[in-house]
């Protein structure tokens, strides 16, 4: 069979931000053009960018690409046939992504925010206008876990996934652990080194993983993009004691995003969560982001990378591109879908509420030094069907002159426990809120 002739006419890019990932994207396509253009089929070269500030300094050259301070008229310019937008937020991306898709230029993304609130209008327009809508680097950096859940475990029944897809967070737990160190010095600490923001709400509060999370539970179930379902909880009152009583039960707390099928719908939720320190994800410590995904046919696969920073996100932008320039000629019914099934196959299944899960617990109880104390604790737990795993009871604290019982339990329903716990603080002899943390084995990882 004669080999067909690769096209060599450039496939021009129109840039929506030069910023540490824009300028990452523009280092790589520099650096490795010649084996891109060898996977894409023709080259790839950014023509026309986008930035705030035209005078503010750059990761990368900006030699052969005019540069402006409108990204509309990067989205309309005539001669830009592929948009790729990290600018970042709702507003205005969303506004220049369907426009671009109006246009009918397939527009590759960074933007998690923007998928997980508007991914399902944004895919409407794109199968519209014949154009698509590419994400890989929206969800852990560049870990291809997109690709993988979408294409690679196509033959699979996704039963669940579970992962550390905020790497600010895990280098905060990581350090607490290791450095025996509160969570406000470190939090300060991955500021001034800059992995977190001045507002490190998203990261800390858990609303960056619960927009990657949305990203992965549409495409690993099939089903509508449902952030604002998502039962989401941050890191910010976790203390040392907590991670040192946990460490002598033999687990790791890790912030973890978990996405699980039931016969009844599925589970979303974003919280800090006990893992057995034998398990793999339990292993992964600073800036690195983890994603365990469980297929009935494969099993557990584990991917695990960088979450972050200018070229490691770059390389998933990239990975997009070149998908994009192989199916531009490819008829529109036949590209891969956004969400892993066809668009007339999503299925809009239902989100189970938090206080119907199935997990079990890590108790945290400060009490007086009492008689009794522990078997009123115990009688309400069980009143509540609720079993002990494990139970240790620590050194009277020297401030409030109080025990605390730390313990696990077996798993019980959530709304069981919630019922228990408001009744065991109302005791007189507990002194302030039960801490609380869920508990996954996550068996055969």
């Amino acid at each position: 069979m004669t080999a067909q002739p690769q096209n060599n006419t450039p496939v021009r890019i129109g840039l929506l931000g030069l910023g540490t990932v824009g300028g990452g994207v523009v280092n790589v396509l520099n650096r490795n053009g010649a084996e891109i253009a060898r996977r894409a089929g023709r080259p790839i070269e950014v023509i026309h960018a986008s930035a705030r500030n035209l005078d503010a300094p750059r990761i990368c050259p900006l030699e052969g690409m005019m540069v402006t301070t409108n990204p509309m008229e990067v989205v309309e310019n005539p001669d830009v046939d592929v948009v790729v937008e990290l600018i970042g937020g709702i507003k205005p991306a969303g506004d220049l992504i369907k426009r671009a898709l109006e246009l009918g230029k397939p527009v590759v993304t960074a933007n998690k925010a923007l998928i997980a609130h508007d991914g399902m209008a944004l895919f409407e327009t794109a199968q519209k206008y014949n154009a698509t809508v590419a994400f890989e680097a929206a969800v852990a950096g560049g870990i291809p876990i997109i690709k993988a859940i979408r294409e690679g475990l196509a033959g699979n029944r996704i039963e669940w996934l579970a992962g550390i897809i905020n790497g600010t967070g895990n280098y905060i737990l990581t350090a607490m652990r290791d450095d025996g160190r509160a969570f406000a010095e470190v939090l300060a600490e991955a500021q001034y080194l800059g992995y977190a923001e001045a507002d490190p709400t998203f990261d800390v509060e858990g609303v960056d993983a619960a927009h990657k999370l949305t990203i992965l539970a549409a495409t690993a179930f099939g089903m509508p993009l449902k952030f604002d379902d998502v039962y989401t909880e941050g890191i910010g009152d976790i203390e040392i004691a907590d991670v040192n009583y946990a460490r002598e039960f033999g687990y790791q707390i890790k912030h973890l995003g978990i996405a699980r099928r039931r016969d009844d719908g599925i589970e979303l939720r974003v919280h800090p969560t006990l893992i057995p320190e034998k398990r793999l994800l339990a292993n992964v410590d600073g800036v690195q982001n983890a994603i365990l995904v469980w297929g009935d046919a494969v099993g557990p696969t584990m991917y695990y990378g960088a979450g972050a920073g200018a070229e490691p996100t770059a390389s998933a932008v990239i990975a997009d591109l070149v998908d994009v320039v192989r199916t531009m000629t490819a008829d529109p019914m036949h590209r891969v879908p956004h969400l892993a099934v066809v668009p007339d196959e999503v299925a809009d299944l239902p989100v189970v509420p938090i206080e119907s899960i199935d997990t079990a617990y890590y108790l945290r109880i400060a009490v007086l030094d009492r008689p009794g104390v522990l078997a009123r604790i115990a009688k309400i737990l069980a009143d509540n069907d609720i079993s002990i795993e494990a139970m240790m009871q620590k050194e009277m604290t020297e401030d409030e002159r109080t025990l605390p019982i730390v313990m696990l339990t077996h798993k019980v329903r959530e709304r069981a426990m919630n019922r228990a716990i408001a009744n065991i603080e109302a005791l007189d002899t507990v002194r302030g809120s039960v801490v609380r943390m869920r508990v996954e084995t996550l068996k055969g990882a």
